[in-house]
């Protein structure tokens, strides 16, 4: 991988700054990883906002069919999508005004990811948010 993901301060200051976070790709099945993440971020105090154009919703939250139909501000769109549906999911996450981009595991997109970061927002990429974030903030 030759993107330069942010150092762990940055990081730390990312999600200690991060409210609101969609979660593009979520599933209504609890054994699937961006469920057990979402439920997590809940219980660690975000507000999540559920992104699947098939679901209504999930963990009690209304689900969008995309970033676009969210009312309101995003801090961070967390991804949990094949990286080559990652292009269209910058173009929205630019078009809402979020402020960072979180690409799980796996979800690798170099010329998306410095696109979003050419564009100003905090990039992350093929890391686990669940992972960084017990990791940095149990220290």
């Amino acid at each position: 991988m030759s993107f330069p993901n942010p150092g762990d301060d940055e990081i730390r200051s990312l999600l200690g700054n991060t409210r609101r976070i969609a979660v593009v790709g979520i599933s209504d099945k609890p054994g699937r990883a961006s469920h057990g993440v979402a439920r997590l971020m809940q219980q660690w105090g975000f507000t999540i906002i559920p992104v699947n154009p098939g679901l209504t919703e999930v963990l009690g939250e209304k689900c969008y069919p995309n970033l676009l139909a969210i009312p309101g501000p995003v801090d961070l769109v967390n991804v949990f999508r094949r990286p080559e549906e990652v292009d269209a999911i910058v173009d929205d996450a630019l078009a809402i005004g979020a402020q960072a981009l979180w690409l799980q595991l796996d979800v690798v997109n170099d010329a998306a990811a410095q696109r979003a970061q050419d564009a100003g927002m905090t990039v992350v990429m093929d890391r686990c948010l669940m992972v960084e974030y017990g990791r940095l903030f149990s220290e």
